[in-house]
């Protein structure tokens, strides 16, 4: 006995629907999660606790000097960022940018500090989460303090030299415990540390020089991003392994539902013909 073509025609282009209509589903969550950001916020203005609005809304209270809070997840966008003083009206801030540019899909850390000239500003950082090899941390250090040109060494060696504020430095190392201290360029003057350092595998360790050197309230502030990779087997670890292969765990699912679907659709088909038979 042939099978009806039309009821055939029907059944595939009704999977055919329920796949489509998962799919897009998951397409605009992959959308929406590549248009938000992870944004962290590190204090390194010394002696004066915040509070911290975005666009007229206060996110963080009475936050204090030398930590890091967050992350909070932002639309990409512009944004006005505002610092008072714990229970000020944010119409007075001590600190204010109405144009902080968040782009989507990123991991920012801003950052509320000193610039060379000790006036306070606020910087925002693009954090690398790009998947790292089995075994290895990457090392990030940032000058956000009123400090001339510094080197950081980590075991009594240079790892980075010149740095000037409001600059970066990274590289990939070995996981493992460092002593790291920071100089004054060109010399064996310590002006930070030593601190021991824990860089963990797979993930970013950040380093943050704050505060100032006139005052001599500098400081060391760490943050860690976690999450990219360094799994023995070498497979991405966390939210990098679906950034890495640019598939997400809302793809697979939709995928094993069409598998489901087919399959489903197939028995009844397979039923049909043997009850014609």
């Amino acid at each position: 006995m042939f099978t009806n073509p039309v009821r055939r025609v029907a059944v595939t282009a009704g999977l055919a629907l329920a796949i489509s209509a998962t799919t897009g589903i998951a397409l605009q969550s992959s959308a929406q999660a590549a248009d938000t950001s992870k944004v962290s916020v590190v204090h390194g203005i010394p002696g004066q606790p915040v509070d911290v609005y975005v666009n007229g809304k206060k996110v963080l209270g009475d936050f204090k000097p030398a930590t890091v809070a967050g992350p909070l997840d932002l639309a990409s966008g512009s944004y006005d960022i505002a610092l008072t003083k714990p229970g000020d009206d944010p119409g007075s801030p001590l600190l204010e940018d109405k144009s902080v540019d968040v782009p989507g899909g990123k991991n920012l850390s801003l950052v509320a500090h000193l610039d060379g000239s000790g006036k306070p500003a606020l910087t925002a950082f693009v954090n690398d989460t790009s998947t790292l090899k089995a075994g290895m941390a990457r090392l990030i250090v940032r000058h956000t303090a009123q400090a001339p040109a510094v080197d950081v060494r980590a075991g009594g060696k240079p790892v980075f030299t010149g740095l000037t504020n409001p600059k970066e430095a990274m590289a990939d190392v070995p996981a493992g415990t460092v002593q790291a201290d920071v100089t004054l360029a060109g010399t064996d003057t310590v002006v930070l540390g030593p601190k021991a350092v824990n860089l963990a595998a797979g993930t970013d360790t950040i380093l943050y020089a704050i505060g100032s050197a006139d005052d001599k309230s500098l400081a060391l502030v760490a943050q860690t991003v976690d999450g990219l990779g360094g799994a023995p087997s070498g497979m991405p670890a966390g939210s990098g392994g679906e950034n890495a292969t640019g598939v997400t765990r809302a793809w697979y699912a939709v995928s094993g539902l069409g598998v489901l679907l087919l399959m489903t659709g197939a028995l009844v088909l397979g039923r049909r013909r043997a009850a014609r038979a």
